[in-house]
């Protein structure tokens, strides 16, 4: 039997408004909001009613970017769909969108089939599947049209990673004609791998094995070089395009001249490139191998570009790129060799934490902040007004957010599958006091009160944004 929950007292924030209104959950989705203290509100009856005075009533966050158990360099991911999932629950989000992997040789099929599996019956959260393409050929390119038929309608290229994910030019040109035709959304790693390559091999031939030089060998400029061959093929082919984790002002620029010219291109970037520098790279012991992902974290002079990006909409999206690997085990791969290190950070637990941060520090408004956390990436992937919002007929994916609590970032009480924080030690104010996923409580004031297997998997529509 569905409960029906009154959530009252709350400032609801949406990517559009701001309002004092309560909010009433039926069957696992909003029924009706209401100003506070009206007659209409008045007049409502529920099972269970929620406090929310004092706090934001927000929708759940929509993390379109995630790598749950995905294999990489010798080893995988150390989040499961399971911990995963509960810890984005724990830092207010309640939809991720995951990437399926397809193994060179292998058909999208396969490789979708596998996540399918890793993810069915395990995750606390709602969630979602990009899809990987690692051998674009006659047989993945016809894939692709079934795959969008049943709401799997975006694929990843990576002009990085050659012998792993590596795609040529003339490959992601044939998969951006597809996507044309069907509606897809080309996803681009953009950074030029081939050149990467030599360059770690010129490093590592000079004796430059630490973290710090990871950051040093993928430059700025082969970001931006990519991005800016990534939009014009994109024009060729007259795709729509989408470039992840975004982490320089050169390739910020690329984007906004694209879109000034009214492309269909679009900008992603995550916490790590707007929270930390190259100056984490180079922490000595080895400790700057925690802070090694790709893209690269830049200077710290970056950074106002990204503010800026996402102020202007140049960026309209904030994801993790959530790939954790332990430090002890996994990132210590790369002792002598910073090639080996396992690419990635942990961060799905602190990104709507952070966003909310820069609120308080001037850099985004209260509405930007949920609309590059939950109506864009909702919208970008074909999950809005379902996702993304709390609105009449909405999933009633809420979370209570308390804007005053202040709390320390510490591996010691997050939540993720990792050894360390990202953020380790970082005071900030705000925090998740209460997550409804459908209507069924997650967190109960700072109690988990999820389950695996809630989660369930969501078909999405094409981009809304085209």
């Amino acid at each position: 039997m569905s409960i029906r929950t009154l959530i009252s007292g709350g400032l609801v924030v949406t990517a559009s408004d701001e309002l004092h209104a309560d909010v009433l959950v039926e069957d696992g989705r909003v029924a009706a909001l209401a100003a506070h203290g009206s007659a209409a509100a008045a007049a409502w009856t529920a099972d269970r009613t929620i406090d929310a005075s004092g706090k934001y009533v927000i929708p759940g966050g929509v993390d379109a970017h995630t790598h749950m158990e995905l294999p990489f360099g010798g080893t995988s991911a150390s989040d499961t769909f399971e911990t995963g999932t509960r810890a984005a629950a724990w830092g207010g989000t309640t939809t991720i969108v995951d990437f399926a992997v397809q193994s060179v040789g292998h058909a999208l099929r396969e490789g979708l089939d596998t996540w399918y599996d890793k993810a069915d019956g395990k995750c606390a959260i709602d969630y979602a599947f990009h899809m990987i393409l690692s051998d674009v050929n006659e047989g993945t390119l016809k894939e692709m049209d079934l795959l969008v038929g049943e709401g799997v309608t975006s694929f990843k290229l990576f002009m990085a990673y050659p012998g792993v994910f590596y795609s040529d030019d003339g490959q992601i040109l044939r998969a951006m004609q597809r996507a044309s035709g069907n509606g897809g959304l080309i996803m681009m790693h953009a950074e030029n791998g081939i050149a990467i390559d030599v360059l770690v091999e010129q490093a590592l031939a000079r004796g430059e094995t630490d973290p710090r030089h990871h950051g040093e060998v993928r430059k700025v400029l082969l970001e931006a070089e990519a991005t800016h061959r990534a939009i014009q093929l994109a024009r060729v082919a007259g795709s729509p395009l989408y470039v992840v984790h975004v982490s320089a002002e050169e390739a910020v620029a690329e984007l906004a001249g694209a879109r000034d010219k009214g492309l269909p291109v679009f900008g992603e970037t995550c916490p790590q490139y707007l929270f930390l520098s190259t100056d984490n790279l180079a922490e000595p012991d080895f400790q700057g191998a925690k802070y090694v992902c790709s893209t690269p974290l830049r200077p710290r002079e970056h950074q106002a570009a990204l503010w800026r990006g996402l102020r202007t909409n140049d960026l309209q999206v904030v994801s993790t790129d959530h790939c954790p690997f332990c430090f002890r085990g996994q990132k210590e791969l790369g002792r002598g060799d910073f090639s080996k290190i396992p690419n990635g950070l942990p961060g799905v637990e602190n990104r709507m934490d952070l966003l909310h941060q820069a609120v308080l520090d001037g850099h985004i408004s209260r509405r930007r902040w949920i609309e590059i956390a939950c109506a864009t990436p909702a919208r970008m992937f074909g999950l809005y007004p379902q996702k993304g919002t709390i609105a009449p007929g909405s999933d009633a994916d809420i979370v209570l957010y308390d804007p005053h609590a202040e709390q320390v970032i510490s591996a010691e009480t997050h939540h993720m599958n990792v050894d360390y924080s990202a953020y380790e030690g970082r005071r900030i104010t705000g925090r998740v006091d209460t997550v409804l996923s459908r209507g069924e409580l997650v967190i109960d004031r700072r109690e988990y009160a999820g389950r695996p297997g809630h989660g369930v998997f969501l078909p999405r529509s094409t981009c809304q944004y085209l």
